[in-house]
């Protein structure tokens, strides 16, 4: 993003599509994991936390039982482009030995984040690995990797809100917009 001029903010999808997508998504993933002693959810760091918890909630109202637990990783840094190398700062605490575990993103662009945190934690060998994401910006894709779950399929524009983030700053918003530096 230009400097020297303050980013437009438009708007891809409102809070109450989210809501609803999430709804149905969660419904999905309920249907899948019923009679599951425990499911465990791990979130990706930082982006997801606003998706996971809204999810989380969700759960509940369906009776799936939870342990939630965070990975950090990172191949952004401070722009808007991948640097191509994944970092993972923080692991799970939590084991998914013969778990049914669900993985969390906020966005699925390269494939290269949720390939590596996929990976990472089949060497964990839960009973059941499941993906899920908001955002699914097939047009990026560098690895061949495809969600379990998507919320939304979206062009190749840089988002930000509901968690996703530029240089830390608009996580908090509850729609999810495209950020321009065009006036």
């Amino acid at each position: 993003m230009n400097g020297h001029r303050q980013p437009t903010l438009m708007p891809l999808i409102v809070e109450r599509d989210i809501k609803t997508r999430l709804a149905q998504l969660v419904g999905e993933i309920a249907e899948e994991a019923s009679g599951q002693q425990l499911v465990v959810v791990i979130g990706l760091l930082k982006g997801s936390f606003m998706f996971l918890a809204d999810m989380a909630r969700l759960f509940y109202i369906h009776s799936i039982p939870l342990a939630i637990d965070f990975m950090m990783v990172s191949s952004y840094g401070a722009g808007t482009e991948s640097s191509g190398r994944v970092e993972m700062t923080r692991d799970i605490t939590t084991s998914i030995e013969n778990q049914w575990t669900l993985l969390v993103d906020d966005i699925l662009d390269t494939g290269r984040t949720m390939e590596f945190a996929e990976h990472h934690l089949r060497q964990k060998r839960p009973s059941k690995l499941k993906t899920c994401v908001l955002l699914d910006k097939p047009d990026r894709r560098v690895v061949p990797f495809h969600a379990d779950y998507v919320g939304f399929t979206i062009p190749d524009e840089f988002v930000v809100g509901y968690g996703l983030d530029h240089n830390g700053r608009y996580r908090e918003l509850p729609n999810l917009s495209v950020l321009s530096d065009k006036p």
